[in-house]
């Protein structure tokens, strides 16, 4: 596999290292994000960039055993001192990092010594499942929405909030504005794809819409962009916070993911018969990942954390229903304005957060949707409010469930679906549930408090 694109990829290494000292390059960090869903990084000096490309940088397997904590467990295939990888740093996703003068950065591949792709590494699921998908003939866009909390803690842990709100305000505008402008300026450089930006509900809480790409360059981006508010932030002298619960009984934050399906450059999910204009097989896809959300739950809620988010009337999407725009759902349809759908209709999944492996809940989602098309699934009835506002005695006979509600049961329906574990593979797979029973079992006693403050700055 290295091999086939060895010369192109040693050429364009050999290209930034005679282009990159003149913006100031002097570092390049490359990641990966570990089965905890935390990026970890290695770094070389610029010189040695196309030795990193030609024979990666060296990288224990039991990082993909470590928890968010920075604990070790293990799974029966990876664990234990013993053994080595190779980082194969992907020259054509490097990015020069404006906000960290010196430094460049680009995500890597995990491969054996021997030159194959490792087993449990994230991003080579993740185009396994592209691959899937087009040998099936459909090509995936994929879009981010990310929240988090700009603030910081003091030492005597004391909270202090980036904004305190109204609501998508525009004083809350005013108390950010030169946080805002230098993060959406360091953006156009980096050539992020920012389709929007604004103020969110909680206190310090603000939220980024990115473009849709391709779901590998879409989860390099997440990557990026993350690492992007962290640094800008403390520039400014704040800290930046993913983690789904920052403060408990404060609205979480989500990382949702929005997809569409394509086939020769059509959208599949606009010009057909089903609901709302969906095609046949777009329909299929999507009921494939509702059908199979509580499962995704464990890979796109995969920490204690999540679920103190996972509430309902919060939009946050804890009920296993789909709806046309609707905020309470999992799964939200949404058709676009009027005379722009043939492009941008497309489908949401709400109940995701960014204590999740971008990579896996992607690749997870691609993997449940093309189930779907395979079995030719349809929707079940859409359900058009906050089914919270519902008599449970009516949501019953409507066959209205409740996602997971703790990491232990969605841990439950994961290892119970066959679907996500043979697309995973057994290294992979074993190594993912691994991690996160040993978070449960970690964090899962403890009050929500020590949960919160226990993630508040992992992710």
């Amino acid at each position: 596999m290295i091999a086939l694109d060895e010369a192109a990829r040693v050429a364009k290494a050999r290209e930034l290292t005679e282009m990159l000292p003149a913006r100031g390059v002097r570092s390049v960090g490359m990641s990966v994000v570990d089965n905890a869903g935390v990026a970890r990084v290695k770094t070389v000096p610029l010189p040695l960039l196309e030795r990193a490309v030609r024979f990666g940088i060296g990288l224990s397997p039991v990082f993909g055993v470590m928890m968010v904590n920075d604990h070790i467990t293990s799974s029966p295939e990876v664990g234990g001192p013993a053994g080595d990888l190779r980082l194969m740093l992907d020259p054509e996703a490097l990015r020069v990092l404006p906000a960290q003068p010196g430094w460049a950065w680009a995500p890597a591949d995990q491969f054996t010594q021997d030159g194959e792709p490792f087993g449990n590494c994230q991003r080579s699921f993740l185009k396994r499942m592209v691959d899937r998908a087009a040998a099936a003939g459909f090509e995936l866009s994929v879009g981010c929405e990310i929240e988090w909390f700009h603030g910081r803690e003091e030492d005597d842990g004391r909270i202090v909030y980036g904004h305190r709100g109204p609501a998508y305000s525009l004083s809350a505008l005013a108390q950010t504005s030169d946080f805002v402008n230098d993060l959406i300026g360091v953006f156009d450089q980096e050539q992020a794809g920012v389709d929007q930006f604004h103020p969110e509900y909680a206190l310090g809480q603000m939220e980024i819409s990115l473009a849709h790409r391709p779901p590998v360059a879409a989860a390099d981006l997440n990557v990026l962009v993350r690492q992007t508010i962290r640094s800008v932030a403390a520039n400014h002298g704040w800290q930046a916070s993913f983690s789904p619960t920052v403060i408990p009984g404060q609205v979480g934050n989500g990382g949702h993911i929005h997809y569409s399906l394509n086939r020769d450059g059509r959208n599949l999910f606009a010009g057909g018969q089903g609901p709302y204009g969906m095609t046949d097989e777009a329909e299929a896809f999507m009921a494939g990942v509702l059908e199979h959300l509580p499962a995704l739950l464990a890979v796109g809620c995969p920490s204690v954390v999540s679920y103190l988010r996972l509430v309902p009337s919060a939009w946050a999407g804890v009920y296993q229903i789909w709806g046309k725009e609707n905020r309470e759902a999992a799964v939200r349809f949404v058709t676009g304005m009027i005379g722009q759908r043939e492009t941008s209709a497309n489908c949401e999944v709400k109940c995701f957060d960014s204590s999740a492996n971008t990579y896996l809940a992607t690749g997870s989602l691609i993997a449940a949707g093309l189930d779907g098309v395979k079995r030719s699934l349809r929707l079940p009835a859409e359900f058009p409010d906050d089914p919270a506002s519902h008599p449970e005695e009516e949501l019953a006979q409507k066959g209205v469930k409740r996602l997971p509600a703790s990491l232990g049961d969605a841990l439950d329906r994961l290892e119970a679906d066959g679907v996500i574990k043979e697309a995973m593979g057994s290294m992979l797979f074993g190594a993912f549930t691994a991690v996160r029973r040993a978070e449960f079992e970690f964090f899962g006693e403890m009050d929500p408090d020590a949960v919160a403050a226990a993630h508040r700055w992992r992710y």
